[in-house]
């Protein structure tokens, strides 16, 4: 079954509702393909690793959160973007790219999908534009959060716990990707431990001096789980094929 194009675009920004978030770069249909739509490859960055075993899975749409075109980017199409542009143009493939909705969706988004996985409900936000989740937890130290973490995402993450003694984690905030600097409204939060993908060097001392633990788990780590959580709710609604492509990323 196809579909035209329009309509699922229609359907992702009813979902994601784009137009309420003031972002890096824009969101929605990034490189026209062909008008009608049978096969989603969903992933986390339009690279050309993502989009060369696009190709070859016979896709004819690619949904990410990483798009290829950011705010301040030099606009000219040479070396990488050349080459993944030639790529999308010669298979006629739309690329999609939802970034700040895609982590803020309250279900099928990057965070709540992040909580899914490590076991909590959010129940609070916070921070600029509500991306931060927060939620209620029980663990006994920074420690066995980071040991939780790391078994769920399959990456040992770095683990910044405050001076002293160890202190119980009963509260739990995350942002996903690289929201380093959301640490203090973490803390301004309430929560005794914060998960995000990187770590900068002012963090360090925070969680140190602050009594709140910092947990750096890896960007593609966390942000692993909206695109194709959004992209297989969509097409089971439309009739179309997907499916997730995981291009490994250390960072």
């Amino acid at each position: 079954m196809s579909i035209d194009r329009h309509e699922l675009l229609a359907r992702l920004d009813a979902l994601l509702q784009p137009q309420a978030f003031k972002d890096y770069g824009p969101n929605g249909l990034q490189v026209e393909g062909r008008a009608r739509v049978a096969r989603i490859v969903s992933g986390v960055t339009a690279s050309r690793a993502l989009i060369d075993a696009a190709i070859d899975a016979g896709a004819d749409t690619i949904l990410v959160h990483h798009g290829l075109f950011w705010r301040g980017m030099d606009g000219r199409v040479t070396g990488w973007m050349k080459e993944r542009l030639k790529r999308l143009l010669a298979h006629d493939i739309n690329l999609l790219a939802y970034h700040l909705p895609l982590d803020a969706h309250p279900e099928l988004g990057n965070n709540a999908q992040l909580g899914q996985r490590l076991g909590w409900q959010w129940d609070a936000r916070f921070g600029e534009q509500d991306l931060g989740f927060a939620a209620p937890c029980d663990i006994a130290s920074a420690q066995e959060l980071g040991r939780h973490v790391g078994q769920v995402l399959g990456r040992t993450p770095l683990v910044v716990a405050p001076e002293g003694a160890p202190r119980p984690i009963r509260r739990v905030a995350w942002c996903t990707g690289g929201a380093q600097d959301w640490f203090e409204a973490a803390i301004a939060a309430g929560a005794d431990a914060f998960i995000t993908g990187e770590i900068s060097e002012p963090q360090a001392h925070l969680a140190r001096e602050t009594g709140v633990a910092f947990i750096a788990a890896g960007h593609h780590a966390t942000e692993r789980y909206g695109a194709p959580a959004v992209a297989a709710h969509v097409a089971a609604q439309l009739g179309l094929e997907h499916q997730f492509i995981d291009i490994d990323n250390p960072a």
